[in-house]
C-alpha cells in the first residue's frame, strides 16, 4: 500500500477528510471549499510528487479561517500518518524557488519537533477569496500537527499570487526531498536513534 495517510476530523466548525500519497504521482483532487487553496494545493502536489486526495465543508459563511486551519491540521495528521517510524527518509530538504520576481525559500526538517519560521510578507490582504494571513495559519497547523520544522522566507517579491505561489512551490519541493527514502541510511536519521 505504501506510504499512506488517512485522517478524518469533524468539528462544530468543520468536516474535513484527507488522504495522502507521499510516493504519488503530483495530483490534487477534491475541494478544500477556498478556489485558490485548491490551486495552490494542486500545484504543491505536482512539485512534490504527492497525491491528495481533500474533501472539507466549513463554515465558510463566517469566513475561510476554521477551513484553512483545520484542513492544516488533518494534513498534517495524514503526513505523519503516513512517514511512519521515519526510517530510511532522507529527513532534511529545502528549495529555493522562483516564480517571476518572486524568490522564496523552504526548508524542512521531518524531526518530530513542530516549529514555524515564518518571514513572508504578502503585501494584498487577499489572493482570491483566501484572505493571506491564513497561509501562516495553514502552515503553522500544517507543521505542528505532522512534526516537523518548516522556515519559509520571502527573499524577493511585490506580487502577492506570484508570493504565495511560490511559497507552495517551495513547500512541495522541500517535503519531498526531506521525505524520500534514502537506500543507504540505516533506520532513522538521528543520533537519539527515533524521531518522534
Amino acid at each position: 500500500m505504501g506510504r499512506v495517510g488517512e485522517v478524518e476530523r469533524k468539528t462544530a466548525e468543520t468536516e474535513i477528510r484527507v488522504r495522502w500519497v507521499l510516493d504519488g504521482n503530483g495530483s490534487f483532487s477534491g475541494n478544500s471549499g477556498v478556489p485558490f487553496l485548491n490551486h495552490m494545493l494542486d500545484l504543491f502536489c505536482r512539485h512534490g510528487l504527492f497525491d491528495l486526495e481533500v474533501e472539507a465543508r466549513g463554515d465558510l459563511e463566517v469566513d475561510a479561517h476554521h477551513t484553512v486551519e483545520d484542513l492544516g491540521i488533518t494534513m498534517g495528521q495524514a503526513l505523519r500518518q503516513a512517514l511512519g517510524d521515519k526510517a530510511g527518509i532522507t529527513r532534511y530538504g529545502s528549495a529555493l524557488i522562483p516564480m517571476d520576481e518572486a524568490l522564496m525559500l523552504a526548508a524542512v526538517d521531518l524531526s518530530g519537533r513542530a516549529y514555524l519560521v515564518y518571514e513572508v510578507d504578502i503585501p494584498a490582504s487577499q489572493v482570491g477569496t483566501l484572505d493571506t494571513e491564513l497561509v501562516e495559519e495553514f502552515l503553522r497547523a500544517l507543521a505542528f500537527n505532522g512534526g516537523f520544522s518548516l522556515h519559509v522566507r520571502l527573499l524577493s517579491g511585490k506580487n502577492s499570487h506570484h508570493i504565495v505561489e511560490a511559497l507552495f512551490k517551495a513547500l512541495g519541493r522541500s517535503l519531498r526531498q526531506a521525505a524520500e527514502p534514502d537506500p543507504r541510511v540505516k533506520g532513522v536519521p538521528s543520533t537519539k536513534g527515533i524521531l518522534i
